[in-house]
């Protein structure tokens, strides 16, 4: 079959704009195999399954086996790339975050975003030759900020050529999440503080907004805080951990409907829909995000996870470099609330 002809070399990762798996999809189109045995398998694997290699269960090979052929070795790079996606992926909270991802394949960046007035998201009615409301659709006078977040590795090939790649698997996941748990740490910056043209509200618990009292969020506090989100919707609430068990534990959270999606799925959701979402006291301090991830959140990436592919496929794994570079812009005013409290 085609997948067996293919010639593999390392230019196929420098192709501008496309991955390695979109280069072997162009050569090897995974519609040709619609009604086979390989339905359902993308052109990377078709390229495992040509050299024999199975990079998962009981059963799996080597690292070594990667290296028998040089045609081989050059899939080494993707299956480690695609290894650390997958740890990026696991129990990942940016989709409940993100209202649209961005790639680019440069390392400037301006977001474009929304600044509508009191009354721009009211549904006015429009006398005949009256002017039709507007919103105002603007581009940051700021670039957004990207940051290249990765980890070293540094092994000798003889230490890992005997290992089970089910095994090195794991420890590229773990690195994988690694990563990504610092973009989130860089999305909840942004979240907080705000970036470009757009900054989140803060409100204060105790003050007459939220009124209550400042040292303990309560059931009724949340409730305004919910109220103060129309026309927006609150649909995702980033809660540091230590006060996520606060709300856990009020009465409102322990009724059935939120009690089984708890027990059932461990989501928590809190009686007014919104998603929430635990974080590290550290990262986030005394104060709660409210957000309609909606509206919300872009993510810009610059390409996808990078791998020195160079190293890699030449056995030159001592302090090969996994990265990715990523930043995150506020799009919509008002469409985030920040409200602080005081632990």
């Amino acid at each position: 079959m085609a997948f067996d002809n293919l010639h593999l070399e390392k230019g196929m990762y420098r192709e501008a704009g496309k991955s390695f798996t979109q280069v072997l999809e162009a050569l090897d189109p995974s519609e040709n195999y619609k009604g086979t045995a390989l339905e359902g398998t993308d052109a990377f694997q078709r390229q495992l399954k040509r050299f024999g290699i199975r990079v998962r269960g009981a059963g799996s090979d080597r690292v070594e086996k990667f290296f028998r052929t040089a045609a081989s070795a050059v899939l080494f790079p993707e299956y480690v790339s695609r290894a650390v996606r997958q740890g990026m992926e696991e129990d990942d909270i940016l989709p409940s975050l993100v209202a649209t991802t961005t790639v680019i394949d440069a390392l400037d960046y301006r977001v474009v975003c929304s600044e509508p007035g009191e009354n721009d998201m009211e549904l006015a009615r429009v006398a005949e030759g009256a002017e039709i409301p507007s919103t105002r659709i603007t581009v940051s006078d700021q670039l957004t900020r990207l940051y290249k977040r990765g980890r070293m590795v540094e092994a000798s090939y003889e230490a890992l050529r005997f290992q089970k790649l089910d095994l090195f698997s794991v420890f590229l996941r773990q690195i994988g999440s690694s990563i990504q748990n610092a973009h989130i740490h860089d999305a909840i910056e942004v979240l907080t503080e705000g970036s470009g043209n757009v900054s989140p509200e803060i409100l204060y618990a105790g003050e007459t907004e939220i009124g209550g009292s400042a040292e303990a969020l309560s059931y009724d506090q949340l409730i305004r805080f919910w109220t103060k989100f129309r026309p927006y919707k609150l649909n995702a609430i980033v809660a540091p951990e230590s006060l996520t068990q606060q709300l856990l534990m009020l009465s409102q959270m322990q009724d059935a409907s939120a009690g089984l999606a708890f027990h059932g799925t461990g989501k928590m959701i809190t009686p007014f829909g919104a998603q929430l979402l635990p974080i590290s006291d550290e990262q986030l301090g005394e104060r709660l995000i409210g957000l309609d991830n909606r509206y919300a959140l872009e993510m810009v990436r610059c390409g996808e996870v990078s791998v020195e592919f160079d190293k890699l496929i030449d056995h030159q794994l001592e302090r090969a470099a996994i990265t990715s570079i990523a930043g995150f812009d506020l799009i919509c005013d008002g469409a985030v609330k920040v409200l602080e409290y005081e632990a």
